[in-house]
C-alpha cells in the first residue's frame, strides 16, 4: 500500500521554508522507542497506512510493550535500546522530555550511521540544542518534531491509528540541520496524517507555552482551588476545562520546567488579564466586564468547534 500523498500547511511568516518531499514508502523498519500514547499511535498508523514493513517497541515496562504488541502497534519488542535501534532506518523517540536528550546519545551510538532519528517531546529548544552541541561527532541525523496530539490518557491502550489526521505536527530543524533530512522528517508525519508546520526551536516553545503549556497550569490551578465540598456540584462548564488536569503530573512538571521562561510570560499575560475582569467585577463595571468576556469568545470562536 503507497503512502498517501503529504498534507502541509505553510509555516508562519517568520520561517522560510519549502514543503517537505513526496514520503519514500514504505520505511523498511522503524524502531519506536517509547510505546505510550504517542508511540503507539505512531505505530498503529504506520502499520494501518503501510508506510513500514516492521515497527520494533522499544521500553522499559514488559507488560506495556506486550500490550502494544497485542494491540498491532508494533510487531516486535524489547527492552534492549541498542538491540532496538541497531537495524532501524528511523527511530522515534516518543518518550518523557526529560529523557529525550540522553535516549538521543544512546541512540546515536548504537544505530547505524545516517540512520534518521526524530522525538515527540512537547518542547524542543533543549532538546535541539542537546543535540546540536555535539552535531560535528554525531553519527546519525536527527531533527526534532512534535505531534499536537494526544490527551490526558496514557499507555498504549489508549493509542489510536487516526490520532494525528488533521492534526499539526511542527518540526524543528536546527540551523546546520541539512534541508533532506529536515523534509524526510516532515514528509513522515505527513504520511501518518498530519499537516506539518516548519519553524525553530525558539519559536516553537514560545507559541506552544501559549497554546498548550499555559493552558495546563491554568486548567490544573483552576482544580487544586475548587473547594472539595464544590466537587459534587460541578459539571460540563468545570470538566472542560479541567480535563488536561488530568494530564500524568511528572510528565507536565518536566514539560512546564523545561519551558519555565516562556510559560511565566504567558501565565504573566494571563494573570493580567484575570487582574482586569477582577477589577471590572470589584467595580461592577459591566461594559468592562462585557468587553472582556466578548473578546475572550471572539478569539475562542475563532478556532472552531
Amino acid at each position: 500500500m503507497d503512502a498517501p500523498p503529504p498534507a502541509f500547511a505553510p509555516p508562519p511568516s517568520h520561517s522560510t521554508t519549502k514543503p517537505p518531499l513526496p514520503m519514500k514508502a514504505p520505511w523498511q523498519s522503524v524502531a519506536i522507542v517509547g510505546v505510550g500514547l504517542i508511540g503507539g499511535s505512531i505505530g498503529l498508523a504506520l502499520k494501518a497506512r503501510g508506510i513500514a514493513q516492521r515497527v520494533i517497541g522499544v521500553g522499559r515496562s514488559e507488560p506495556s510493550l506486550a500490550e502494544a504488541r497485542r494491540l498491532g502497534a508494533v510487531d516486535e519488542t524489547t527492552t534492549d535500546l541498542a538491540a532496538g535501534v541497531a537495524t532501524a532506518n528511523l527511530v522515534v523517540v516518543a518518550s518523557s522530555v526529560a529523557s529525550i536528550g540522553e535516549l538521543l546519545g544512546l541512540i546515536d551510538a548504537a544505530a547505524r550511521p545516517g540512520t534518521l532519528l526524530t522525538d515527540a517531546g512537547s518542547t524542543k529548544g533543549s532538546i535541539v540544542a542537546g543535540w546540536e552541541k555535539m552535531r560535528r561527532s554525531r553519527r546519525c541525523r536527527f531533527v526534532g518534531s512534535h505531534p499536537i496530539a494526544g490527551s490526558h490518557r496514557k499507555g498504549p491502550a489508549a493509542a489510536a491509528a487516526d490520532l494525528f489526521t488533521g492534526r499539526v505536527t511542527v518540526v524543528t530543524p536546527a540551523k546546520a540541520t541539512p534541508q533532506q533530512d529536515t523534509e524526510e522528517v516532515a514528509a513522515f508525519w505527513s504520511a501518518l496524517g498530519s499537516t506539518v508546520f516548519l519553524m525553530p526551536p525558539k519559536d516553537h516553545d514560545r507559541l506552544l507555552a501559549a497554546t498548550s503549556h499555559v493552558p495546563h497550569v491554568v486548567a490544573a490551578a483552576l482544580a487544586a482551588a475548587t473547594p472539595a465540598e464544590s466537587i459534587p456540584l460541578t459539571a460540563g462548564g468545570w470538566r472542560d476545562s479541567t480535563r488536561i488536569a488530568a494530564g500524568d503530573p511528572g510528565l507536565w512538571a518536566d514539560i512546564l520546567l523545561d519551558n519555565a521562561p516562556e510559560v511565566v510570560r504567558g501565565l504573566r499575560r494571563v494573570a493580567g488579564m484575570t487582574a482586569r475582569m477582577q477589577k471590572a467585577l470589584e467595580t461592577h463595571d459591566r461594559r468592562a466586564l462585557l468587553s472582556l468576556l466578548e473578546r475572550a469568545k471572539e478569539r475562542r470562536d475563532a478556532v472552531g468547534s
